[in-house]
């Protein structure tokens, strides 16, 4: 029997490897549709779990208060984020272009993800063996702006991405690139484009250059990396980038280019601050905002609008400065701030120098930190740190730091090398050698009519103390609050050609409130027997304590509340008659406005209105106004009265430097408390009040002859010189009820034979030989 012959047994290893080739297959294929699987239902619960975009589609940006005077110059800015919203209209197409160009450059094709973007950067960091790239679109960087944390993780980019289409979806690439420019944060607390134009440019968006736009383009990457400030050779190589890359994407042209690459950029400086210095006012308008609306103040973008006028604040800036100034250099030189050693070498004592000049409270526009590099009484070198020249101080401008040339000069206020100093530019623009005022001002002015507050400085710097003396400081008036007393003696029948002695007196413990009081007039004379009018004029002390004492203490302390004045501040005792009590600057000028508009009290207001981001006010100022019967303080014939005393001051009395400003319509009064410790000037042009106070925070003497006339009044002068321009003159109409009599205006039920004819003369007797004839012809 023949067999079959036998089949040939397979191969093991050829059924192994075909088997391994097919597992081999099967298993990468059945990974990948498990991992898409797994991917896709992540991607699924990822995009149910996606935030709502109600942030985007109802942008509300975190817009801060803004401050701005009457006339809309901006003056102060509060909030974490500086911001200013603007609509994709109203931006240059320089800077949009500078944007893509920089950031997506294929922004309007893509669906909010940039496929070649994210291969690209996913085999770069698969070769990194980490995330060191990513590929974010605008539209990806504005859902990581709005929703996302910075961290570098896939889950956040897929997170990422899953944002991006939903945005792409519901907004137009226009509403996307708005939103974008108006929330990237760029550093300096600037957040969009609009508030870093004005932070790094000191200039509004629309008035960017090319170069300027692609040096802002180059912040959203690194903001401080990239900042032009700190690191000007990186953020520079960024910006040739940018422009290279918006000439390669036909943004600009080969010339525009080249121009750009050339233009040399002028940065805001950080302390460039506002075109009109008005911190103090600033600061009162954001308490006032902050006491509505709380937390809401910094984030929903009030617009607060003051009363201030800009030049008038400009004016007033300048004017308190340069008393302030004046005042310092008369008492001389304090000597250098602190001393450095430098040393021999050159380029370590530019090190040191650099290093002083940074640590210097750099504070004041006018006076810059400077080291002294060489001093003699010929000459003073310094130097401003590096990237400054060395700065010679010739002779003719070393007067007001002689003494500290001496080599007998005491160590600490001798000029030498290594002496931190301040220096300031002359009416010339020459450099000289200042120094910080230690004396602090304040200045006020306001609109009689209503009270709005035209200028208002608290201070010589708010930096260094942001103490308000005009709203905060509590002091002494001393004779400027003479005219309150006076207007409450024609309430009791005495009249302006009273005769009063001018004697010495001596009071008791009783009417001073607790010891012997032997007042004295300024100048240590007495000149007898005066009228009331003359008395006023030149501030005659002894007058005004006879006639409190003919009035009664309690009688004018409730008087003067007419005025504002708080009684408990001016306690009944005679001393209230030179000033002794209480007064802020702020209470003075709405004081002295009641004998400017006819005898109505008005209250200083410095808020006009507020308004929303959108323009729609909020709240609105409902100021009383003069001629309100309602609000009136005195007798319009009392007012009438008065002024015409305080215009006597101006005319031939203690203010007549004011008659520099060849007006007739101004009034006003000085004063001087004891010991020269504050010095006033309150004073008015029948629609303008205004009062000047200077004196130490701490009180101190401020010189032997040193007088509210000397300091304040300048300042007085200087403001008004420029605000009163092209303001006419004003007369001034007695009212019904008031009668001349020989040139002397009366009440027409106290006139001479009514009212009260003399007080204090049986003390003194009436003055003898011609100052007799004179007193008998101006009172019969």
């Amino acid at each position: 029997m023949s067999r079959k012959p036998a089949r040939p047994a397979r191969s093991k290893s050829r059924f192994s490897w075909r088997a391994l080739a097919l597992a081999a297959i099967a298993l990468p294929v059945a990974g990948l549709v498990a991992l898409a699987l797994v991917v896709a239902l992540a991607l699924l619960l990822a995009n149910d779990r996606l935030p709502q975009l109600d942030a985007l589609i109802d942008y509300r940006p975190r817009i801060p208060l803004r401050v701005y005077t009457a006339d809309g110059v901006l003056i102060g800015e509060f909030g974490e984020e500086r911001r200013t919203f603007v609509r994709i209209q109203d931006v240059p197409d320089v800077m949009k272009n500078a944007v893509v160009a920089a950031e997506d450059a294929r922004f309007f094709e893509h669906s909010g993800v940039d496929l070649v973007g994210v291969a690209r950067a996913a085999l770069a960091n698969l070769s990194a063996g980490g995330t060191e790239q990513g590929a974010s679109t605008l539209t990806m960087q504005l859902a990581r702006e709005f929703f996302l944390s910075p961290e570098r993780t896939y889950t956040r980019k897929i997170v990422e991405i899953l944002l991006a289409f939903r945005i792409e979806d519901s907004l137009t690439k226009e509403q996307i690139l708005e939103l974008y420019l108006n929330q990237i944060f760029l550093g300096k607390r600037a957040y969009g484009f609009a508030a870093a134009a004005q932070t790094y440019f000191g200039k509004p968006l629309a008035q960017v250059t090319a170069a300027e736009a692609a040096m802002l383009a180059g912040l959203p990457k690194a903001p401080s990396r990239f900042n032009p400030l700190v690191n000007p050779r990186r953020a520079t190589e960024r910006q040739r980038y940018i422009l290279r890359r918006m000439l390669e994407s036909g943004f600009l042209t080969q010339a525009q280019y080249e121009s750009a690459l050339e233009e040399k950029l002028h940065f805001a400086t950080p302390d460039s601050g506002y075109a009109v210095e008005a911190p103090y006012v600033a600061e009162l308008a954001r308490q006032l905002a902050w006491d509505l609306y709380r937390e809401d103040s910094y984030t929903s973008g009030l617009k607060v609008y003051t009363t201030i006028l800009a030049e008038d604040q400009k004016t007033a800036n300048a004017a308190l400065r340069a008393g302030l100034f004046e005042y310092d250099r008369r008492h001389g030189y304090r000597g250098p701030e602190r001393f450095v050693e430098l040393s021999s070498d050159p380029a370590a004592a530019e090190e040191q120098v650099d290093a002083a000049i940074s640590e210097a409270n750099d504070f004041d526009e006018e006076l810059d930190p400077a080291v002294v590099l060489e001093a003699s009484p010929k000459a003073v070198v310094v130097s401003r740190g590096k990237g400054s020249k060395p700065i010679t101080i010739d002779q003719k401008n070393l007067r007001f730091v002689a003494r500290a040339l001496s080599s007998r000069a005491p160590a600490a206020l001798q000029l030498r090398r290594g002496a931190v100093v301040r220096i300031m530019q002359n009416a010339k623009g020459e450099w000289e050698i200042g120094q910080i005022p230690e004396v602090q001002a304040a200045f006020v002015a306001a609109s009689t009519s209503d009270g709005a507050v035209r200028a208002l400085v608290g201070g010589f710097d708010f930096s260094r103390n942001k103490f308000n003396r005009v709203t905060q400081a509590w002091r002494q008036p001393g004779s400027s609050f003479k005219p309150f007393i006076y207007s409450a003696a024609l309430e009791k029948g005495i009249m302006t050609s009273t005769i009063v002695n001018d004697a010495p007196v001596q009071i008791d413990p009783a009417l001073t409130g607790g010891q012997l009081w032997d007042p004295k007039n300024y100048d240590g004379k007495y000149d007898g027997p005066m009228p009331l009018r003359t008395a006023l004029a030149r501030s005659k002390n002894m007058v005004s304590i006879r006639v409190l004492d003919e009035i009664g203490p309690r009688y004018a302390q409730d008087y003067i509340t007419r005025f504002g004045f708080d009684a408990a501040r001016h306690p009944p005792f005679l001393t209230m008659a030179l000033g002794a009590g209480s007064v802020t600057p702020w209470q003075m000028v709405g004081a002295i406005s009641v004998f400017a508009n006819g005898g109505y009290r008005i209250e200083p207001y410095i808020v006009q209105r507020i308004t929303d981001g959108a323009g729609r006010v909020l709240a609105q100022a409902r100021p009383a106004r003069a001629g309100d019967e309602s609000r009136r303080a005195i007798d319009p014939r009392n007012a009438f009265l008065t002024d015409s005393m305080l215009r006597s001051v101006v005319a031939y009395g203690t203010a007549t430097r004011a008659k520099s400003l060849k007006r007739s319509d101004l009034a006003g009064k000085t004063g001087t408390t004891n010991d020269s410790h504050d010095a006033w000037f309150v004073g008015y042009q029948p629609s303008l009040a205004a009062v000047a106070w200077v004196g130490y925070d701490q009180p101190r003497k401020l010189g032997d002859r040193e007088t509210g006339g000397g300091l304040a009044l300048p300042i007085w002068i200087d403001y008004m010189a420029k605000a009163l321009r092209g303001v006419p003159e004003q007369g001034s109409d007695p009212p019904r009820g008031i009668v001349q009599i020989d040139g002397e205006y009366y009440l027409s039920e106290t006139r001479p034979g009514q009212g009260v004819a003399t007080i204090g003369i049986e003390e003194g007797g009436l003055a003898t030989g011609e100052g007799a004839e004179q007193v008998r012809d101006q009172v019969f």
